[in-house]
């Protein structure tokens, strides 16, 4: 086993600085354009007389975006598998990504179909609406939970582009689910009167014909094949892969969640400071997710190819417009991010409130651009259950003690730094701990991590 060879480094090519934004300023203006789903039937519905129903919609989306975030390891594990399947040139190693993805797709939708009730009754222990609002509520989840097999082929499709580098692809299918939700709502809410209901109606048509585009797209890794064979040890080895991404991202919605839950302990207007806060947070990840993206594409291409000096050049180049982009940030936060609070909100005790915390927000990108890096070269290499124990070792080794500890050290009054020191924290042992897992096995991840294997 020999040792990887450093690949002469000097900023890179030009040409190879365009490769990496061809694929991530799609994904950035998709990142900014994939909220809108939920935001065009706030929008349509708040216009409506009552606003019980605009409660209801944006409670029923909230939940559905939940459950559906949680299944976004179904986009990053195909993202890795295919990205190593199109740098090898391989193509039946796609149809069989597709194949066991689109299993798995459809055999999580309907259970989360079949399950909706029992998700629905537990989301509303958690959140206990109001006796109308729930049911309104619960109407949209289980009508927008039809969808569920095809939210998952959606990620599925997704994750295909980005592997084989089709990023304007994946934009145009994101502003086309915008385009026919948006018809769809009007004629549905406005149109026939179906308020809630023809909300989440609409968004299950943008879902459905969604998918159907998207698998238009992706057609030939479903056609041209003499003999379709379900492999049982690549399934297997590919929802294992799936199971551990879904840990990782439960332990980050956990830990994010604990931002909010544990805030509520120092009042309304914590809550509200660090709901808005909150938002720097969504501002970062439209950047980085694009870096992060084209990092996942790249490396694991390069991967596919057993190019182990292409890997490490292309770590360093995406590093570096990572590290960009984190200060660019840092600089944005640091001139504007009173600017940016205002727009957020108007109330006064939110906006001083939020302006004692924003120091924070000011060195986060710095602090936690490594975790979004590290993703998309975990992801790339294919490095999964490494993702998910590092994830592990952050959230529960650092995170929670560090909650707690802090509230401990830290007077009642500035307790909410306490849980902002926590989140930085995390964010920083985040990347430590996977570069740390980079650095001590270096010598074998490729080897190990190879599509062959």
């Amino acid at each position: 086993m020999n040792r990887i060879k450093k690949f002469p480094f000097k900023f890179g090519k030009l040409a190879d600085h365009r490769i990496i934004f061809a694929i991530a300023l799609p994904m950035i203006i998709s990142n900014i354009a994939a909220p809108l789903l939920g935001l065009i039937d706030t929008a349509i519905i708040g216009h409506l007389p009552q606003s019980i129903y605009l409660s209801a919609v944006a409670l029923g989306a909230m939940t559905v975006s939940f459950i559906f975030l949680l299944a976004i390891f179904l986009r990053m594990t195909t993202t890795a598998e295919i990205a190593a399947a199109f740098g090898a040139n391989d193509h039946s190693a796609q149809q069989r990504v597709v194949l066991h993805g689109i299993a798995i797709a459809l055999g999580l939708g309907f259970l989360l179909w079949l399950l909706s009730p029992v998700l629905i009754e537990f989301a509303w222990w958690l959140i206990e609406p109001g006796i109308e609002l729930g049911q309104l509520a619960s109407s949209y989840v289980s009508i927008r939970l039809f969808a569920a097999p095809a939210a998952l082929i959606n990620l599925l499709v997704l994750g295909v582009l980005l592997g084989r580098q089709q990023s304007q692809r994946a934009m145009a299918l994101v502003i086309f689910t915008n385009a026919v939700n948006v018809v769809a709502d009007v004629i549905l809410i406005l149109g026939l009167d179906l308020n809630v209901k023809g909300a989440a109606w609409a968004s299950v048509l943008a879902e459905v014909s969604t998918a159907l585009v998207g698998i238009w797209l992706i057609r030939d890794t479903l056609t041209g094949v003499k003999q379709w064979q379900f492999d049982l040890a690549y399934f297997k080895r590919f929802s294992q892969m799936n199971r551990d991404v879904f840990i990782r991202s439960l332990l980050l919605q956990l830990c994010m969640a604990t931002m909010t839950g544990y805030a509520a302990r120092f009042g309304a207007v914590v809550v509200a400071a660090n709901a808005v806060l909150m938002q720097f947070l969504m501002l970062i990840s439209l950047g980085l997710d694009g870096i992060a993206y084209a990092v996942e594409a790249l490396l694991g291409a390069a991967r596919g190819r057993g190019d182990t000096p292409k890997i490490r050049y292309w770590m360093k180049l995406t590093l570096f417009w990572s590290l960009i982009f984190s200060v660019a940030y840092c600089l944005v936060f640091l001139l504007a991010g009173e600017f940016i609070i205002r727009l957020l909100t108007d109330l006064p005790d939110v906006i001083n409130t939020a302006l004692v915390y924003l120091p924070w927000l000011v060195v986060l990108p710095l602090v936690g651009h490594w975790s979004y890096y590290f993703d998309g070269v975990y992801i790339g290499l294919g490095l999964t259950q490494a993702m998910r124990d590092t994830m592990a070792v952050s959230a529960l080794g650092i995170f929670m003690p560090s909650v707690f500890i802090g509230q401990w050290l830290i007077d009642k009054e500035n307790a909410n730094h306490g849980l902002w020191l926590a989140l930085s924290l995390f964010l920083l042992a985040r990347g430590i701990s996977q570069w740390l897992y980079l650095k001590k096995h270096s010598l074998t991840l490729l080897v190990l991590n190879h599509p062959s294997k």
